[in-house]
């Protein structure tokens, strides 16, 4: 599974830097395969990691915040791994033609 999310602290001024740092911290420590951008983090594994990875980053954004949203978009394609990056690199590749 391929998903990217964001969690987003609502109610605690209009930086947020802080809540995200410890939110990347908690999906840094999972040991799970990711990559953070401007908005989103994509994170790849099983259903199952994923998912509980997503829950344990918003939990802990919840420990200094009164609310968030979380938006999760999902790629499943049982038996594939790696798509964090080969799905990149087939665009990079159709790109270099």
């Amino acid at each position: 599974m391929l998903a990217a999310f964001s969690i987003t602290p609502i109610g605690t001024g209009e930086s947020v830097g802080d809540q995200v740092a410890t939110a990347v911290r908690v999906i840094r420590d999972s040991g799970l395969a990711y990559r953070t951008a401007a908005s989103f983090t994509e994170i790849e594994g099983e259903w199952d990691q994923v998912m509980g990875v997503i829950k344990a980053a918003t939990d802990a954004v919840l420990a200094e915040s009164d609310r968030c949203s979380i938006v999760i978009k999902a790629d499943i394609r049982p038996g594939r791994t790696n798509m964090l990056h080969t799905k990149v690199e087939a665009v990079e590749r159709r790109l270099a033609e």
